[in-house]
């Protein structure tokens, strides 16, 4: 029989072998993964749901619309605003064909008007800016036009823009509030129309054929003068002038109702005015 003394190493290296790997460090194959702690791994909250909108817009309005988009997409992070700026006439138009717009914002009352009317419109028109009219003449004013008296001389090229458009309503209304005006010929509304030489599609239309010379002088808003380097205004006397109200409705077929309906609301409130104000644009009445 064996001794036990011959037991006892066999015994204690057992002991201290264990001991050792029991206080070594484990293996980095060993350690629990632990997911690293980066910017992108913490939650910041729900981000903005992303919505589109389309915005049909009077041309008269571009400029306004252009800065509107771009502070609209930067405080309400997940919009996105397009743009579609022409004749108010045509824009309504296209939306009772169906056109896939969210907003209509148009240079008169007339035109929401139509939209509502039809069923087309979800809720009321918001009128939310005003204007007033001017008669523009090219910087070098080659006709001499100083007056408004002027646009009914013989010889003297005025350009104007279509029936349908909204500143043609307007500017026939301010040539005949000029025929009542103490100076005037009697005819003066007859020999201004005489004096048309080209209808243009929208106002700014109307702007840039007088800025080019193809005309000698046009009738629109004041906020198309103001926006132009290359025309000269003549004034209008303030007691036959015109104001123009803009009025917008959001369209009933909007996929983005509520979007729409927000964004009508900013516009006409006061951030949208302070855009429109910066143009030249007038508070609604």
């Amino acid at each position: 029989m064996k001794s036990g003394r011959a037991v006892l190493p066999s015994v204690l290296l057992f002991v201290l072998t264990a001991c050792s790997r029991a206080g070594a460090s484990p293996s980095p194959s060993a350690a629990p993964s632990v997911a690293p702690t980066t910017a992108a791994s913490v939650s910041t909250g729900p981000s903005a749901e992303p919505v589109e909108l389309t915005i049909y817009g009077a041309a008269s309005l571009k400029g306004p619309l252009e800065a509107a988009k771009a502070a609209y997409e930067t405080t309400k992070p997940g919009a996105t605003v397009t743009l579609s700026t022409g004749s108010s006439a045509a824009l309504e138009t296209q939306i009772e064909q169906g056109a896939p717009a969210d907003v209509f914002l148009s240079a008169d009352t007339t035109n929401p008007k139509k939209l509502v009317d039809a069923g087309l419109a979800d809720g009321a028109a918001v009128t939310f800016a005003g204007n007033e009219l001017t008669v523009i003449v090219p910087t070098a004013n080659p006709a001499g036009i100083a007056s408004p008296k002027d646009l009914a001389r013989a010889g003297v090229k005025v350009i104007a823009a279509g029936e349908e458009v909204p500143i043609t309503k307007y500017a026939k209304q301010l040539v005949d509030n000029l025929a009542e005006e103490a100076g005037f010929p009697a005819d003066f509304a007859a020999k201004y129309t005489a004096s048309i030489a080209s209808k243009e599609e929208d106002v700014k239309s109307v702007v840039a054929k007088i800025e080019i010379g193809e005309g000698d002088a046009g009738i629109v808003y004041v906020t198309d003068a103001k926006a132009s380097t290359k025309v000269t205004t003549v004034d209008v006397p303030r007691s036959a002038n015109v104001p123009a109200t803009y009025a917008g409705v959001v369209v009933k077929a909007s996929r983005n109702a509520a979007a729409a309906k927000a964004f009508l609301d900013w516009f006409a409130g006061p951030d949208g005015q302070a855009i429109l104000s910066s143009f030249g644009f007038l508070p609604s009445s």
